[in-house]
């Protein structure tokens, strides 16, 4: 590569960051921030009780918030039922979907071909599928599992992969006929992701240290990848090429070439890592400490520390989103 070319793709994602924003849902505060990308606080939108996970819509006009309504899993209650709608341009929450007597909602995921959203649930333990635009749920899910915590859409949206962390297995639930198979997975399995071709679904088992490699045709685990200790969310590359993930007990975020199935380089941060988010360029990857409320940058190439920031006491940061800063 010259030097001239080297110094235009710098510039291209040094102009990114500048036209960009951060989204940072706050679990303890019960909010989503709005941030530049040196970590200056803009906006602060109020959702639902203690949100866990948020999504992006397909045109980028929306970000929608699962409020669990409690912190932790682990901890009792019923917690809330409802999905925040806020307007991305607007940096104001717009309404929100209620999810009726299906409680403490966790995971979500989008099927781009329809627009609808998989929503899972943990009390009880369920699959909703939720449509945005009308606000209301379409269709119940049994997930036969305990404690369904997060959720991904299989390839073509004919499917939906729930992860049961208490029963240590992945739901495989046929969504036209509602057809459950149990995949049995390592310890606590959390976060997952697609690969690009749709044909492996790469799960993380927070306990087992290990990834799990989903066959999605022929559901069963056909691989897995040895971690560090505690992978709890997990994304991919554009390029396909990268598995970043982060690891709660070893306070770091690992990078695994997903081929070749095994860890090429781990970046020790600080904090109990509760998320891990990837630029749309894939260049950097997002962290949160929500015990220490603190958000780490990490270079993906350079597998090293950027740079991090606080977020306001008592927020407990987790997820992050980078959008276009409209």
């Amino acid at each position: 590569m010259s030097k001239l070319v080297a110094a235009f793709l710098l510039l291209c994602v040094s102009l990114w960051g500048q036209d960009s924003l951060l989204l940072i849902l706050h679990k303890g505060g019960s909010s989503l921030g709005f941030y530049s990308q040196e970590g200056k606080l803009l906006t602060l939108v109020p959702v639902g009780k203690h949100p866990h996970e948020m999504l992006l819509s397909a045109d980028g006009r929306f970000v929608y918030t699962t409020d669990n309504g409690t912190m932790r899993i682990e901890e009792p209650g019923a917690g809330g039922n409802t999905v925040s709608i806020i307007d991305v341009a607007a940096r104001k929450k717009i309404g929100e979907i209620s999810l009726g007597k299906y409680r403490r909602p966790h995971g979500i995921d989008l099927d781009r071909r329809t627009g609808l959203l998989a929503v899972s649930c943990e009390f009880p333990d369920a699959l909703l599928i939720v449509d945005p635009v009308k606000r209301t749920v379409v269709r119940v899910y049994e997930t036969k599992g305990k404690t369904s915590h997060m959720v991904k859409f299989g390839p073509g949206g004919a499917r939906a992969f729930v992860s049961n962390s208490t029963s240590n297995d992945v739901a495989s639930i046929l969504l036209a006929s509602g057809e459950v198979r149990s995949i049995p997975a390592g310890e606590r399995p959390e976060g997952s992701v697609l690969s690009q071709s749709g044909h492996e679904l790469y799960v993380c088992n927070r306990e087992g240290r290990k990834i799990s490699v989903i066959d999605t045709a022929k559901q069963v685990v056909v691989a897995e990848i040895p971690t560090g200790n505690g992978p709890v969310r997990i994304g991919l590359t554009p390029d396909g090429k990268r598995l970043v993930y982060a690891l709660i007990h070893d306070q770091a975020i690992e990078i695994a070439d997903p081929a070749a199935r095994k860890v090429t380089a781990q970046v020790k941060l600080g904090g109990r890592l509760v998320s891990l988010g990837i630029s749309p360029d894939g260049r950097r990857a997002f962290a949160s400490a929500e015990e220490n409320d603190t958000v780490y940058v990490v270079s993906i190439p350079e597998a090293k520390l950027l740079r991090a920031f606080k977020t306001p006491p008592g927020s407990a940061p987790d997820p992050v989103l980078e959008v276009p800063a409209r």
